[in-house]
């Protein structure tokens, strides 16, 4: 749509930036533009939730357009957890349909003075009073945002009280369900205090090789129709990889002492199929991953999109909870609020086991007796940390200030860079341990997803080919968010990553092969290195926790396996190596030149980093 939306909400000043084509071709879009703008234009040394911190929404070149889950977009900018480089990916429609408005992206700096909420109407553009719905919940807001409007049709995306109060892994929540769920977005739209962007689009997206672009389009529909596999994530979406998970022994549970959970078929994939009521999917989705599930919970219904298999495993199996429906109202609860499943789960769990050690007692919890399986404790500890309460306003403060807090904790801490981590134990995958590591954002799971090729090969294969795997996922799969389409068709139905490089190519009209497109997405993980790199983060910080060292597996078919430190120190070294950065983690000169980024070379040698 060529042209980005930036709003000053210092100034209630409304502006747009027409990109140059040179810049949005060579950052591609989605998770490319907001690492580029992050470079650009926010200092090292201020304050995630301050005025200076930009908060950018970005679409990608393939968003809104008849390609499969073609609905992602990235929200990007520097974490209040982490402090470093952070992104986030949310699905449904709302990419698309800003698209259709008339804008590729959102720019916010500044704070209002009030709590407001953005209006784009098909290209109209309004800052509205949002002092009624302050204090509301994230998905009540957009229930009331949409009648009030008098239009069921609009595409919302907005906070809960979590991102209100700032807590440091608040989400942005939209489309009933989908969630922009880590690095805590919905914290800085909160510090912004932007309760919401509502918008509405019938603008045409501009397609430069239409006749071409539907015979992609109707030929990459049609094989994922014949794909064996698309009826099992039609019924079950993600959740079918509890089972999978147990089975293999690396599914976290209670704290990621054990990989195996005892009762995992209780908040599984087929335990969901008896209270899923029907399909949901993202914009242009054929595979319907989402699950939309009903429960009675005594005199009311609860509903919820989902559990996914990361909320399954972090509110279920870390905690120990044994029971679906549990599961399914934490579920709901944080999506109202507004905070991240995974780093709830995490933090809880961590929390639990340190009751259970007695390095939290009954008197710091405010009398509740948090031991692993005791759902109730698990829904009270939810609200008091999206509320700042008692015990939940140090958990606010993420997995760090915990770990400062109950010093006893840092062992069995899971996390990275201040990230909590997903729900894959690594102690018998150091490929997958590779990957949290050297995730930019910390902790995650989204750019690299090798731990079934890991289990597949064990010690067949080498350091190298680990940590080549490992690269290329850091590339191909960040390429999708910066497509602005959903990677689940790659990797779970077989689809050729070369049709991407088609689509791109038809929609743009610039004949591009897949091998530049991973080179530019090579050079954006070089990109948010560099921003990362000059935030202080050197090569200590590419390391799993604790735990994954020191203490085996107690349990199963992978009993007695942990991480060997020295096995772990050459892994990394293959894979700077591999990725041509220095032994400290730094991308070299002679790299950051051949991937064009001649500047951040510049930057990163003046600050004598090189």
């Amino acid at each position: 749509m060529n042209s980005i939306l930036r709003i000053d909400l210092s100034r209630d000043k409304i502006s747009e930036e027409r990109p140059v084509n040179e810049w949005a071709i060579k950052y591609i879009g989605g998770r490319g533009w907001g690492a580029r703008r992050v470079w650009e234009e926010v200092e090292v040394d201020i304050n995630p939730l301050g005025p200076d911190n930009l908060l950018f929404f970005s679409s990608g070149p393939l968003t809104g357009l008849l390609v499969p889950s073609a609905g992602k977009l990235s929200i990007v900018s520097i974490s209040p957890a982490t402090r470093i480089y952070a992104d986030s990916s949310v699905g449904g429609a709302f990419g698309a349909e800003l698209k259709q408005a008339g804008y590729d992206a959102i720019a916010l700096k500044g704070i209002s003075k009030k709590p407001v909420y953005i209006m784009i109407d098909n290209g109209a553009v309004e800052i509205r009073d949002a002092g009624e719905y302050w204090g509301a919940g994230a998905l009540v807001t957009e229930e009331r945002l949409k009648r009030d409007l008098g239009d069921n049709g609009i595409h919302v995306m907005a906070i809960g009280p979590a991102g209100e109060n700032l807590v440091k892994f608040a989400c942005i929540t939209s489309d009933y369900g989908r969630n922009a769920g880590r690095t805590g977005m919905g914290a800085i739209m909160g510090s912004k205090k932007v309760k919401a962007i509502v918008v509405r689009g019938f603008k045409d997206i501009p397609i430069a090789n239409v006749d071409q672009f539907m015979e992609i389009a109707y030929d990459s529909y049609r094989k994922i129709s014949e794909n064996q596999f698309l009826d099992i994530w039609q019924r079950q979406g993600t959740l079918q990889v509890i089972e999978w998970a147990n089975e293999r022994g690396v599914l976290p549970t209670r704290n990621f002492q054990e990989t195996h959970f005892e009762e995992a078929e209780e908040i599984g994939g087929d335990k969901m199929e008896e209270v899923k009521t029907t399909d949901r999917a993202c914009f242009a989705c054929p595979m319907t991953c989402g699950n939309y599930c009903v429960i009675q919970d005594g005199d009311t219904k609860v509903a919820v999109e989902g559990p996914e298999y990361e909320t399954a495993a972090m509110l279920g199996s870390v905690c120990g909870i044994r029971d679906l429906k549990t599961v399914i109202k934490a579920n709901n609860l944080c999506d109202d609020l507004g905070i991240d499943t995974i780093s709830s789960g995490n933090l809880v769990g961590l929390l639990m086991e340190a009751y259970e050690k007695g390095i939290i007692t009954r008197e710091d919890t405010g009398g509740i007796e948090l031991k692993f399986g005791n759902g109730e404790a698990l829904l009270k500890v939810l609200e008091m940390i999206a509320r700042r309460e008692g015990i939940g306003d140090i958990v606010a403060e993420g997995v760090k200030a915990v770990m400062e807090k109950w010093k006893g904790t840092k062992p069995f801490a899971m996390q990275i860079k201040g990230l909590e981590q997903s729900a894959y134990d690594t102690r018998a995958s150091p490929g997958m341990a590779l990957a949290y590591a050297t995730c930019d954002v910390g902790a995650h799971h989204s750019r690299a997803w090798v731990i079934a090729k890991d289990l597949e090969m064990r010690d067949k294969w080498t350091s190298e080919d680990r940590a080549k795997l490992v690269i290329y996922h850091q590339h191909i799969r960040p390429l999708f968010d910066c497509l602005g389409v959903c990677r689940l068709e790659w990797i779970e139905l077989s689809m050729d990553e070369n049709i991407y490089a088609d689509f791109y190519s038809a929609v743009t009209g610039i004949k591009t092969a897949l091998k530049e497109l991973l080179k530019r997405s090579e050079a954006i993980y070089n990109l948010t290195r560099a921003i990362n790199v000059v935030r202080g983060i050197t090569r200590m910080d590419d390391y799993p926790p604790e735990r994954v060292f020191c203490d085996p597996i107690p349990s199963g078919s992978l009993k007695g396996k942990l991480l060997q430190r020295d096995e772990y120190d050459e892994l990394l070294d293959t894979y700077y190596r591999l990725r041509g950065w220095n032994k400290k983690g730094i991308p070299t000169k002679e790299t950051l030149i051949r991937l064009e980024l001649e500047d951040v070379a510049l930057s990163l040698e003046k600050l004598g980093k090189l």
